[in-house]
């Protein structure tokens, strides 16, 4: 497996990825990369290949922490998808981490997300809440609502969790109430 900077002829095979991963959401998934994209020109997206195939993709991209200070720029882990093949072998991990890698080099001070505690666990994810952080909406689950602090992060640095718009436009922000 080789982890590396997604290209812009990784696109369709990004959006197949996403569409296979998450199933019926699939489709709204590779929307919202699509907007990512567009709306953060900086936004660190990575692909793991296996035999030349595309078969596992992260995105972290700009978002805001409104902190008592000031407002602090932080990165937000949005999406991670691997092929239903490939699933289970790592390929995920070693996304994640190399991202983490890659941002805390660039002096990011933490990166959110709303996901698995589980899994997002082991990679050193922590609540969000019990580090004094409060999610950017309630229908984020409190367990789903993870950060990992980086090098620059500093204790002063609390608060709420400002997504960028692009999440809020294609309505991928917590759970919806499917009988509501």
């Amino acid at each position: 497996m080789h982890v590396r900077g997604e290209r812009h002829d990784d696109h369709d095979a990004v959006g197949h990825l996403h569409r296979q991963a998450f199933g019926d959401h699939g489709t709204v998934v590779a929307r919202l990369v699509g907007a990512l994209r567009h709306d953060d020109p900086a936004a660190l997206s990575l692909v793991a290949e296996v035999a030349g195939e595309v078969v596992g993709q992260v995105m972290f991209t700009r978002s805001l922490l409104d902190a008592p200070r000031r407002l602090v720029d932080v990165q937000v882990l949005s999406p991670l998808a691997v092929l239903p093949a490939h699933q289970g072998r790592g390929v995920g991990s070693a996304l994640v981490r190399r991202g983490l890698e890659l941002l805390d080099a660039r002096g990011v001070p933490a990166v959110f997300l709303e996901g698995d505690p589980g899994y997002y666990s082991r990679l050193g994810f922590r609540p969000g809440r019990g580090c004094g952080f409060r999610r950017p909406s309630l229908r984020i689950p409190e367990p789903a609502f993870q950060v990992f602090p980086l090098a620059t992060y500093e204790p002063w640095m609390t608060g709420t969790l400002v997504y960028s718009a692009t999440f809020w436009e294609h309505d991928c922000v917590g759970l919806r109430d499917q009988e509501g």
